[in-house]
């Protein structure tokens, strides 16, 4: 049997059909890529769909690689929702692009595993590298440390962790459990703050009612006097203030909440800070947007999300911390089996970056943002965010010009909140309407939006992030709301003319009666 043949047989791909399927594969994407603009955005599958074509159980023989693509195409796409389509604008959109492309391609292909230097020598020092140019990208002093992670979920988990090592370092050992030296520990953030506050709690054994929700003002943002009545209260109840949460860039309305007051507040009260950058930190790369970072600079730690807004695709999250050493005391732990070679155990000074978090082993995921930030260049990521920038604003002057449309809050940076409201419909018809202008954009395909709710009202988001958006997307966008919306208000159904009763009339005596109850 060939040396090819026999590879073949353990299920690897010899040499010369690998380099072939690699060539189908580039076409395959790059054909993608190229119609991804005419695709319709959402599939019209039904859940089980997919999976009833994939097959009941695994195959027992090899498939060759063209019966595999067959289905990637057949079964898997008509299942995709097409996040990388200019008219996508829900969420945070996550960009893909033609360097990060390369950069997934070559990581996979080397497999390493960045948990040592000694393990990866290049992929370490790669992080560390790139860790510096995003931190000076957004004007983060040199106090800062920073570490990958896959998401600012993650981060802010590793952030409360080291918060709670220097207020209860013994938990490491001991646990929290049945503990009377450790008291209740309470984390504050504002209720337009990120969901992963009330996750992390729970991980980190803590609870998820010690997750404090703070009122905002009339911008979204933290209110910090009732901040302070919180952290008084809580105070005078036994408790203790752990950390506080504060946001640059909410997830519904792209808020900024006021930093260095309540960086003041934390230094006073002596409580950790993190901030959520995750969104909202990509902004401080224009000059004109540095501000949105204001007083960040004396938190206890930051996270920062390039695959939102700094056009690395999924999965990329920075944290930045003051406090690197607690977040190892935490943290590190050399198994046998790796006894050798954590470095600086011979006194040297790489990092180990597997002392820094729950994971050991770590994809190479620095190389993909290092391709993207040398092939845009300080000045390439520049003029994408002011473009974005500049398409909110546009939508912003089609919602105040159109009739029934009002923007809820007004754009900061790229996200647009707006609201539908029907002549004449009280606050629950005109939250349905604006569900269902939503589902029926979506519907149609040639756009995507999502809903969120701000001040009890469901209202509509629009987010943008993708490289491709364009202002004729926006345009396709906003006749689509419009024109949905007038189709939903034709369907309401019309209140019906009340007679005109006279004095003796017995309707009339039971309308009265029916508002006296």
């Amino acid at each position: 049997m060939s040396e090819s043949r026999a590879l073949a047989s353990l299920g690897d791909m010899p040499a010369a059909e690998l380099r072939a399927e690699l060539h189908r594969m580039a076409e395959w994407v790059a054909d993608y890529r190229e119609s991804i603009a005419a695709r319709a955005i959402s599939p019209t599958v039904a859940p089980g769909d997919v999976t009833a074509g994939l097959g009941s159980s695994m195959p027992d023989e090899p498939a060759p690689m063209a019966a595999i693509r067959a289905d990637l195409d057949a079964v898997v796409m008509p299942g995709i929702v097409h996040w990388g389509h200019p008219a996508f604008l829900g969420y945070f959109g996550s960009t893909s692009n033609g360097p990060a492309l390369l950069g997934e391609i070559a990581a996979a292909a080397l497999n390493v595993s960045a948990m040592t230097w000694r393990t990866s020598p290049a992929a370490t020092e790669l992080e560390t590298v790139v860790l510096r140019w995003i931190r000076e990208l957004v004007g983060l002093p040199t106090s800062f440390t920073g570490i990958v992670y896959d998401t600012a979920s993650i981060g802010v988990l590793h952030a409360l962790a080291a918060a709670r090592e220097q207020v209860a370092p013994g938990v490491r050992g001991r646990g929290i459990a049945g503990r009377d030296d450790v008291p209740v520990l309470r984390v504050y953030a504002s209720e337009q703050a990120h969901s992963s506050l009330e996750k992390a709690m729970i991980v980190l054994g803590l609870g998820e009612e010690n997750a404090v929700r703070v009122r905002t003002d009339d911008r979204f943002r933290l209110d910090v006097e009732s901040l302070r009545e919180a952290i008084a209260d809580d105070r005078r109840r036994g408790y203790r203030p752990l950390a506080v949460i504060a946001t640059v860039g909410t997830t519904s309305s792209a808020s900024v909440d006021p930093v260095p007051a309540i960086m003041d507040l934390c230094e006073r009260e002596r409580i950790w800070l993190h901030v959520d950058a995750a969104y909202g930190g990509a902004m401080a790369v224009l000059p004109e947007g540095r501000v949105v970072m204001d007083g960040v600079e004396r938190a206890d730690s930051v996270v920062i999300n390039p695959h939102k807004w700094l056009f690395v695709p999924l999965d990329f999250s920075a944290l930045y911390t003051r406090h690197p050493e607690s977040l190892r005391a935490v943290f590190a732990l050399t198994p046998e089996y790796l006894r050798g070679d954590a470095a600086g155990e011979d006194g040297g000074a790489a990092i180990d970056y597997m002392d820094y978090g729950i994971q050991l082993g770590r994809r190479f995921r620095a190389l993909k943002a290092w391709m993207v930030l040398r092939a845009f260049g300080r000045s390439g990521i520049e003029s994408r965010l002011r473009e974005h920038v500049r398409l909110a604003g546009v939508l912003a002057a089609m919602v105040e010009g159109e009739p029934g449309f009002a923007l809820v809050v007004r754009p900061s940076m790229s996200v647009v909140c707006f609201h539908y409201r029907g002549a004449g419909a009280d606050d629950a018809t005109n939250d349905w309407l604006n569900e269902a202008i939503v589902e029926a954009v979506n519907r149609s395909g040639v756009a995507y939006l999502t809903h969120t709710r701000l001040r009890g009202r469901l209202v509509m988001r629009v987010g943008f992030g993708n490289v491709l958006t364009t202002e004729e997307h926006v345009r396709t966008l906003w006749a689509t709301v419009v024109e949905s919306s007038n189709l939903l208000v034709q369907s309401l159904p019309r209140p019906r003319p009340c007679p005109i009763a006279g004095p003796n009339d017995s309707g009339s005596s039971a309308m009265g009666k029916a508002r006296a109850t």
